[in-house]
């Protein structure tokens, strides 16, 4: 079985299909996207072909990763005309797509704790050096931007407020190794701005909470990642930590119709959080959600100094998601039924 042939995860890309979107922008349309490969890209990708087959609205996808082997196990439209794969380096200096595009999402980046100790040049090109190249690409053909930022521009919290909004600024030691990917992502938000005011690119940022689902990767390092992949493996949900950490969480599915909301309806130049305060859960209690419906148990263990180095040092980092809300985005997905939903598909595809 492949995630196509899920009844939850097709459920999961219909609710999104249906949802009162301004579909009609991309009707007829070039939509480009990096890291067409990742937990959000290949999410993002099903939902417009998903779209294109049900509802015929004839969008092209124009997808950049940098292995096509890759993309073929995990993209299966290479067969279809609505879509085009592009073998690239986007990180590498002048290197854009070929042919123009209507819309583009910069979704590249280096999401791994373990990424961030072993490659933070890396982290830090694929935010800035990634996305220079597609601000340079949306200004030549006159496309607009939305670039995948981070509830990691927050920092920590100071104590003065109970939920991150768009205003807020927290502390971040940026004179640290982990800061590779907080302060690159701050930095590509700066770009988006100077790129609007310089260029006339119309530019919008997205940032987004804790992300998991049935598109998650192999190699993927954050916490709930691992616990998921000891639940998928019978073994026991290790947790690396006391677990008194509170973060916001959110589904793939909407994270995605998140990033359409804001790519279709959202201001040109605001920030915008997604986030679902239904999913705000600290760090025990979800080892313990995934544990329980693993039918595992959970244990502790402390990492070692290069997976340390790499993670986040905020210990509160709930994100207040109002401002998606005033443009009609409702997420559906509660962080209970998500991790249950999310583990039984993986399992499933495992089991084949």
């Amino acid at each position: 079985m492949n995630r196509l042939e899920s009844n939850i995860y097709i459920s999961e890309l219909d609710s999104i299909c249906s949802q009162d979107l301004p579909w009609e922008k991309l009707a007829g349309k070039t939509l480009s996207l990096s890291g067409a490969t990742g937990m959000i890209g290949s999410f993002l990708i099903d939902v417009i072909m998903r779209k294109n087959r049900i509802n015929h609205l004839g969008c092209r996808i124009l997808a950049i990763g940098r292995s096509e082997e890759k993309a073929r196990a995990r993209l299966p439209y290479f067969d279809n005309a609505l879509f085009k794969f592009e073998e690239m380096d986007i990180t590498e200096r002048g290197v854009m797509p070929s042919g123009p595009s209507d819309f583009v999402i910069h979704l590249a980046s280096s999401t791994h704790p373990r990424q961030y100790a072993s490659n933070p040049v890396g982290t830090i090109c694929s935010n800035v050096d990634g996305l220079h190249n597609l601000l340079e690409y949306s200004s030549e053909h006159g496309a607009r931007l939305l670039f995948a930022s981070s509830v990691e521009v927050y920092g920590e919290n100071r104590g003065d407020v109970e939920r991150f909004d768009e205003e807020y600024c927290g502390y971040i030691d940026c004179n640290t190794l982990r800061a590779c990917y907080t302060e690159s992502k701050r930095l590509g938000e700066t770009m988006c701005q100077a790129y609007r005011s310089q260029k006339s690119v119309e530019t919008v940022i997205a940032r987004i909470a804790r992300v998991y689902g049935p598109t998650l990767l192999p190699d993927d390092s954050k916490a709930l990642s691992q616990f998921m992949h000891k639940a998928l493996c019978h073994q026991n949900v290790v947790l690396k930590s006391s677990g008194t950490q509170h973060f916001s969480y959110l589904h793939v599915a909407d994270a995605v119709s998140g990033l359409l909301y804001a790519l279709l309806l959202g201001v040109d130049g605001e920030a915008y959080n997604l986030a679902d305060p239904s999913s705000d859960v600290t760090l025990r209690d979800l080892a313990m959600m995934v544990a329980s419906a693993g039918n595992v148990e959970v244990v502790f263990d402390l990492p070692d100094a290069e997976e340390a180095a790499g993670y986040s040092k905020a210990s509160i980092a709930l994100m207040d998601g109002s401002k998606m809300r005033e443009l009609g985005w409702i997420p559906f997905k509660g962080i209970k039924d998500g991790v249950a939903e999310t583990l039984s598909v993986l399992q499933n595809l495992e089991a084949e």
